[in-house]
């Protein structure tokens, strides 16, 4: 007893010999140490920062073409080793069950094809009615009409939906889909979808030679898609332990997220170097830039609405077989994968769609694909943290598990 007073006193005494100005630099250690430990959790967004400032000030180094032939270094390379680290990750049966799972396939590919356009279609209409003297760009409107109609995007749907907890291999799986579909939907939808008036005419007759924009689009996605993703399952199916010990060890996957960084580097080099960002008037600029945040969100509460209905909706046996939620992985990968839309095959479309047209008015119609598609990175950084806390709470809660039994039958 006595040894264990002396012990007390001791730490007491120690304690109060700690000088004031020492507790307040203690205090700031530690308030630094938090400081840095959530800079550092955020890197990604400022790794885009300093991506978009780079390419302000050296817009030829990144740009379509430039210094380091981003179009084969990153949009290549960057890519593929995303999906090489993809089919290192994913085990070879959530890839097959996934192949199989129709009511995903559907889920995904009719908002991406199908809603998305309605909605866009929509609002350019209603932008048309109600702004008679043309303050937002005709070219940003068709522009829209284009981004609408592209499929998902390649790499950002893949590493966000793994960051999230979700089901990497399900938007895996939908990723290849859709951007399979895309050449084949995209063009004629694009054309179809365009206003028949007179401002929308150069947009309206696209051009009929469109096999240099396939070939070059199924070599992409042959090259930095499916074969990294075919050598990296045929590696894992090789050497599945020392794979999956290599992985963590050197936490492979955030070099793909260190990719998408490449990726937003790139996109905006080629904006800047073309002039066309500075070209569109205030009104335009604001008008994108806000829009893209609000269609983003709006149609990732819808994918989720629509993966995971009201219960209400759910009674019945008739309710059950058309309201049927799905798994949580699988609902944050519909998540990612709905709203967000590719580069990859936007920009080549347009450019071979519209080949005899101007380049200032192509620079300007690709305007909301650019700024879509690295606004959606943006976003989805965010939606990260709300959809883990969301798959988290409902682990706490037990209700995993009771999807799980519901969900079931959407396997074939």
């Amino acid at each position: 007893m006595g040894a264990e007073s002396e012990v007390v006193l001791d730490q007491t005494d120690n304690n109060d010999n700690v000088s004031v100005p020492e507790k307040a630099e203690n205090r700031t250690l530690r308030f630094l140490k938090k400081a840095a430990l959530f800079i550092l959790s955020q890197w990604l967004i400022i790794g885009m920062g300093i991506a978009c400032l780079l390419a302000y000030l050296f817009p030829n180094v990144a740009k379509h073409g430039g210094i380091i032939k981003s179009q084969y270094s990153i949009l290549y390379g960057a890519v593929a080793l995303i999906f090489l680290i993809s089919g290192l990750s994913v085990p070879r049966h959530k890839l097959y069950t996934h192949m199989l799972n129709w009511r995903l396939h559907a889920l995904v590919q009719i908002i991406s094809f199908l809603f998305v356009p309605a909605v866009v279609l929509a609002v350019v209409h209603l932008i048309i009615a109600t702004d008679p003297e043309k303050e937002i760009d005709p070219a940003v409107l068709a522009g829209y009409i284009i981004v609408s109609c592209i499929p998902t995007t390649i790499a950002s749907n893949v590493v966000m939906t793994r960051s999230a907890g979700g089901d990497d291999a399900a938007a895996l799986v939908e990723v290849l889909i859709a951007n399979i579909l895309g050449p084949f939907l995209t063009a004629g939808w694009t054309v179809t979808l365009m206003p028949n008036t007179a401002e929308f005419e150069p947009w309206k007759s696209g051009s009929s030679n469109m096999t240099s924009m396939y070939r070059d689009v199924f070599k992409q996605l042959g090259l930095s898609a499916l074969l990294p993703l075919v050598v990296g399952q045929a590696i894992r199916w090789t050497w599945e332990k020392r794979t999956s010990m290599i992985l963590q060890k050197f936490y492979v996957n955030k070099w793909s997220t260190a990719c998408m960084i490449l990726l937003v580097w790139t996109t905006f080099s080629s904006a800047f170097a073309t002039d066309s960002l500075e070209a569109l008037s205030t009104q335009s600029v604001v008008f994108t830039v806000f829009f893209n945040i609000a269609l983003y969100l709006f149609l990732t509460a819808v994918c989720f609405s629509l993966s995971r209905p009201p219960q209400f909706l759910r009674k019945g046996s008739w309710g059950k077989r058309v309201f049927q939620a799905i798994s949580p992985e699988e609902t944050i990968a519909v998540c990612f994968c709905g709203p967000a839309k590719t580069t990859a095959l936007g920009i080549p479309l347009l450019y071979a769609m519209y080949e005899s047209m101007d380049l200032y008015t192509k620079s300007k119609t690709s305007i909301p694909v650019l700024l879509y598609t690295t606004e959606q990175i943006f976003v989805a950084h965010f939606m990260v943290y709300i959809l883990r806390w969301w798959r988290t709470h409902l682990e706490c809660s037990g209700e995993k598990r009771d999807t799980e039994s519901i969900a079931g039958g959407g396997h074939v």
